[in-house]
């Protein structure tokens, strides 16, 4: 794709003066596009009663514990503060001991807890429409991020947590959840839940993102000199 047919954005910035305000925003920067109308707008969504209390909320744990509390510590501080009293937690199966730590973390800090694996239900794969060739490694019995959040919103918590939902799944669950949801863990099987680990090495171990489409066969010619992907894992 040439840049002529790519659409900048904040994706692509390397000014971020929109942090810092001591440079010039690029040709191409959103914030330099808004009216003052849009920007009030928004603005105005914060003097909500629940939106106010969330945003200043996170503003205040950022600013009180940046560098110093576990994202566990901070989930918390944060349920504390908003007056959350029962935690929902929407957990992959396969992520249930991390669920049951968790769970045992937040009653020693007085919350209540509800949990729903991804399995409640236990409903074949097949009777959504899955082919039978794509439960042969994983199972025959269906995520079901949907009945998660219905069964969290049944018994009224007060904050959702997801733990390890895969990719899609985490999807529909956001999608049906009610009230607020935060993420203690995102899934990535390869990197031990760390899915950040593939962009700190995309220039080393994982180049292979960076040249060819995921899928595709890597084209090895076409990598500049210098730039050789190294197969050792």
């Amino acid at each position: 794709m040439s840049n002529e047919n790519v659409c900048l954005s904040c994706a692509d910035c390397g000014v971020l003066n929109c942090l810092n305000r001591n440079k010039k925003y690029p040709e191409f920067c959103p914030t330099t596009a808004l009216t003052e109308e849009e920007i009030n707008e928004v603005a105005a969504l914060y003097t909500n009663r629940t939106n106010k209390k969330v945003a200043v909320t996170a503003a205040e744990i950022e600013g009180e514990f940046y560098g110093k509390y576990t994202r566990v510590e901070e989930i918390i501080e944060f349920a504390r503060r908003i007056g959350a009293k029962k935690i929902g937690i929407a957990t992959c199966v396969g992520l249930m001991e991390e669920s049951r730590i968790f769970a045992k973390i937040l009653r020693l800090n007085g919350f209540e807890v509800y949990g729903i694996g991804c399995k409640v239900g236990s409903v074949n794969k097949t009777s959504i429409g899955v082919r039978e060739e794509y439960t042969c490694v994983t199972g025959p019995v269906m995520c079901n991020p949907i009945m998660q959040a219905k069964l969290l919103a049944k018994n009224k918590v007060d904050l959702n947590v997801v733990v390890g939902l895969c990719v899609g799944h985490d999807s529909l669950f956001y999608k049906y959840a009610k009230g607020l949801t935060t993420t203690l863990i995102t899934k990535d099987r390869m990197l031990a839940h760390n899915p950040a680990g593939a962009l700190y090495q995309a220039r080393a171990y994982y180049k292979k993102l960076l040249h060819a489409p995921v899928g595709a066969e890597l084209d090895r010619s076409k990598l500049s000199p210098g730039a050789e992907v190294d197969d050792k894992e």
